[in-house]
């Protein structure tokens, strides 16, 4: 079965890490990358655009609206993706405790319908 592993932060007006600090965190991901890569558990992963680049679709009135970023309905920030072929949840579970995103971060476990 496939899990998304949604990786976001819980504020994303919080202020920018210190170069040395975000290096760190950079280093961390890639390991955790090459890491679920080789084990042949990940599909595909990828790091998202920030928020100021991307547009939200809603329908409203049975017309679409369409509003760019960034959103101010939420202080949370999403940041990237895994998608993993794992044998169970817990399994998509312990990969996710793996993924280093420190304090202020968090990663969504979904399992995915196949369509």
């Amino acid at each position: 079965m496939r899990y998304l592993l949604i990786i976001g932060g819980n504020d994303k007006n919080a202020p920018a890490p210190s170069p040395a600090d975000g290096q760190k965190t950079v280093q961390a991901f890639m390991r955790f990358s090459e890491e679920v890569h080789k084990t042949g558990k990940a599909v595909v992963s990828e790091r998202l655009r920030p928020e100021d680049q991307a547009s939200r679709v809603r329908v409203k009135g049975g017309h679409h609206q369409i509003t760019d970023g960034p959103f101010t309905e939420t202080k949370e920030a999403l940041g990237g993706f895994y998608l993993l072929e794992c044998a169970s949840k817990e399994e998509a579970l312990e990969w996710a405790k793996k993924v280093p995103i420190g304090e202020s971060g968090f990663v969504d476990v979904r399992p995915i319908w196949q369509m």
